[in-house]
């Protein structure tokens, strides 16, 4: 993440870990295995949350539900050990065989987003812009979490609030509703809390 993918040898990812380079090669086969693992941790836990938190948010309350999956992958963001979200925007990660592989899964997520981002937006929203579309919005909105990690800041439970409530805002939620999104999610995250992040386990 410091020096960018190309730059980094298999030596240096062994001596980092402290572990021979033989040993390396025992869990993943080269490089392109341990940028998969990484891409995959920054966005698989959230994904596989998302039919859990369909189920636990009616339909017509979908605000809420955009409101929670905006908080856990913020969580799955801020309290991974490091900050492999800043990975995306390397070219030398976007350019490699294993990047389609992890589009795949953010696609999924962006999805998701685009779902409930739609069935919460309010008429004018909805009619100017499409999942997809929404989907980007919605998630680039909360990947700025990445950026405030690297500047060395702390991603507060406040600022989490804050970020998690602007992509509602983004969809033109009314106040009350945001505010009934909020209290509600804050309950509902409980049903998360004891699941690993790393790998979405309980």
């Amino acid at each position: 993440m410091t020096r960018g993918f190309a730059a980094t040898s298999t030596r240096e990812i062994a001596e980092r870990v402290g572990i021979r380079q033989a040993s390396l090669y025992y869990h993943f086969a080269g490089k392109d295995e341990i940028l998969a693992e990484l891409l995959q941790r920054s966005v698989r836990p959230t994904v596989d949350k998302v039919a859990k938190i369909e189920a636990l948010v009616p339909p017509q309350t979908r605000a809420t539900a955009l409101y929670l999956l905006a908080l856990i992958d913020i969580r799955t963001l801020t309290e991974a050990p490091h900050n492999v979200g800043i990975l995306y925007g390397q070219s030398d990660v976007t350019s490699s065989e294993v990047y389609a592989e992890f589009h795949h899964a953010r696609q999924e997520l962006v999805d998701a987003y685009g779902r409930f981002g739609l069935q919460s937006a309010s008429p004018s929203v909805a009619a100017d812009t499409d999942a997809r579309e929404l989907g980007e919005m919605l998630m680039h909105s909360i990947e700025v979490v990445t950026d405030i990690r690297n500047a060395g800041a702390a991603v507060t439970p406040q600022r989490a609030d804050r970020i998690a409530a602007a992509a509602l805002r983004m969809c033109d939620v009314p106040n009350e509703a945001v505010a009934t999104a909020v209290s509600t999610a804050a309950n509902l995250l409980e049903e998360f809390h004891y699941e690993d992040v790393s790998n979405g386990e309980v």
